[in-house]
């Protein structure tokens, strides 16, 4: 069994604690690894690298900073097949999406070298003669780099790759279900020489600790975090205590609007991709139908049909599998009270609702719940399981209003073959990212950003790459000797 070590200032290196957390692939609930419990002096140890690192990085031309970025994408294509068996080990993604994700994660890599030579200040007049104006646009310092479980892969080459092109170094923590591809990508990052020591460093662990320690830390400028949240106040609130700006992604609650205008095959297959992608957890899913009453049997049939036809496994064992397992115990038992409480309610299973019978694994069965009110918890609150609940609307009004009604704000989508319907929804929802007649998910080069309780900042394009810079203003006055 592999045991891993931290990674800091370009040397792995034992915790100054002496405990480990073991890592469980979710299909067998076997322990597969064991990684370092991390303590603050670790973070206290792997920050002053990076603010060492920090100082020659920023002066390293951009361009040597992207082809840098863009190597590293490069050396995951080379090792491409080991991260999708690691990816799916230690998550339960299916074939499909771990590829899906791997691949993303290449081009993500690709696509934000190409930001070096685009990083630009710019000229102002001044209201004074013989003054020029200077904006300029330079890496904000050591950003904290929190990684979640479900996309481990994808959402490290987010953080690792924006801060390395603006010319920010990292102090990398994990998460604590699924820390082996992060330790294989440092693997790479070990063996390329042209990467200072100090620039990239992890710290595994909780985060309760690890989380806590980066945030709170004076030496940190930034903290991008991705996960719950519960955890994101815990960020914020850590964070205050030095003004540290926060760059979240959190909860969704994504409503899917179908109208009686909608092409009903498009939208029955969208919402099954967009509810069950990574087995229903990701914050961007479908989590809630609001569909037009004169359509609704036929629809919840549709989805029904697609449902029936998907096959629950281990993905590692079958590459055909669709749905695998939730990453943890407590969180299929979360999702399996989620629809026990919704069906003490009055929520009727259309499909699914319970365990599958297998002997081992987290695995929940793909559920349809009809006869759910909106103010339901399993309407309310993130489900982050393969369960959609659908409910009626009478009016676009009330389809709309229903859809607002939430404490989040990042993913949401309308299906309607109807321009004016699509425009007024797309005008009047209130989330981040909206989709029309498409599955929710977003391009490398769109901004992934939330409102409300979904997050602060965002990522992805230009405006995820400008969260990590700052700006300086420069007054150049000079002499005029015809003056």
């Amino acid at each position: 069994m592999k045991e891993h070590q931290l990674y800091i200032n370009g040397e792995y290196t034992a915790s100054t604690g002496n405990e480990w957390i073991d890592i469980i692939n979710p299909a067998t609930e076997e322990v597969i690894s064991k990684t370092p419990k991390g303590t603050k002096e670790d973070v206290d140890r792997a920050v002053q690298a990076a603010v060492e690192a920090q100082k020659g990085w920023e002066l390293t031309p951009n361009i040597e900073r992207g082809k840098i970025v863009r190597q590293l994408g490069d050396r995951i294509e080379e090792n491409r097949a080991t991260f999708i068996d690691l990816l799916q080990e230690e998550q339960g993604k299916d074939y499909e999406l771990a590829s899906g994700e791997v691949d993303l994660a290449i081009d993500y890599f690709r696509y934000m070298s190409e930001w070096a030579r685009r990083i630009e200040g710019e000229i102002v007049p001044s209201d004074r003669a013989n003054e020029n104006i200077f904006i300029y646009k330079k890496p904000i310092g050591v950003v904290g780099g929190i990684v979640p479980w479900n996309f481990p892969v994808f959402i490290l080459a987010r953080k690792v790759a924006t801060a390395l092109v603006t010319g920010c170094t990292i102090v990398l923590k994990p998460s604590q279900q699924t820390p082996n591809t992060a330790m294989e990508f440092t693997k790479i990052i070990h063996s390329m020489e042209e990467i200072p020591k100090g620039v990239y460093n992890v710290v595994t662990g909780t985060g309760s600790e690890i989380g806590n320690a980066l945030a709170s830390h004076k030496n940190v400028h930034m903290i991008s975090m991705t996960g719950s949240v519960p955890a994101g106040t815990k960020v914020m609130e850590a964070a205050a205590q030095n003004i540290t700006k926060v760059n979240l992604e959190l909860g969704g609650k994504a409503p899917a609007i179908v109208t009686a205008n909608a092409d009903l095959d498009v939208a029955a297959e969208n919402i099954t991709t967009s509810r069950l992608a990574n087995n229903g957890q990701a914050c961007t899913n479908a989590e809630r139908v609001y569909v037009h009453e004169s359509v609704a049997d036929e629809l919840i049939e549709k989805l029904r049909h697609r449902f029936e036809s998907l096959t629950i496994g281990d993905p590692r064992e079958n590459k055909d599998a669709d749905v695998g397992p939730l990453v943890s115990k407590d969180r299929l038992e979360e999702v399996e009270q989620m629809v026990k409480e919704a069906v003490n309610a009055g929520a009727k299973v259309e499909i699914g609702g319970e365990r599958p019978d297998l002997e081992k694994g987290f695995f929940f069965k793909p559920t349809i719940l009809t006869n759910v009110e909106h103010d339901m918890d399993i309407m309310q609150e993130e489900i982050f399981g393969p369960v959609i609940p659908v409910t009626t609307f009478k009016t676009l009004d009330e389809a709309i209003e229903k859809g607002n009604d939430t404490d989040y704000g990042l993913s949401s989508s309308v299906y309607t073959e109807n321009m004016h319907e699509a425009m007024r929804v797309v005008n009047e929802l209130k989330f981040g990212e909206t989709f029309v007649n498409r599955e929710n998910f977003e391009a490398v080069q769109g901004y992934h950003a939330g409102m409300r309780k979904s997050g602060l900042g965002g990522a992805d394009g230009k405006h995820g790459m400008e969260d990590f810079l700052v700006t300086q203003v420069v007054y150049m006055q000079y002499k005029n000797d015809k003056q």
